[in-house]
C-alpha cells in the first residue's frame, strides 16, 4: 500500500483546503509556523480574555502546540 501524497499548505492556509484535511493525513506546510508550550497558550488566552494586544497576529496563522517532553 502506498501512502498518499502529503498536502501542501502554505500560510495563512486556505480554509477549504485545511476543511479537507483528516486525521492522520501528512501535511507540509510552508511560511511562518508559530510553536508554543502550554505555559505560553494560557498567557496568550489570558491576554486575549483581557481584550489585550498578542505580540502577533493570530488570525489566519498556524499555531501549533508543543508540549513537554519526558527526560531521556
Amino acid at each position: 500500500m502506498t501512502a498518499a501524497a502529503p498536502t501542501r499548505l502554505t500560510v495563512p492556509p486556505d480554509e477549504k483546503a485545511l476543511k479537507a484535511l483528516r486525521t492522520g493525513d501528512r501535511v507540509h506546510i510552508s511560511g511562518v509556523l508559530y510553536t508554543a508550550r502550554d505555559a505560553a497558550h494560557k498567557r496568550m488566552w489570558e491576554k486575549i480574555q483581557k481584550g489585550e494586544q498578542l505580540p502577533f497576529d493570530p488570525a489566519g496563522q498556524i499555531i501549533f502546540y508543543v508540549g513537554p517532553t519526558p527526560p531521556p
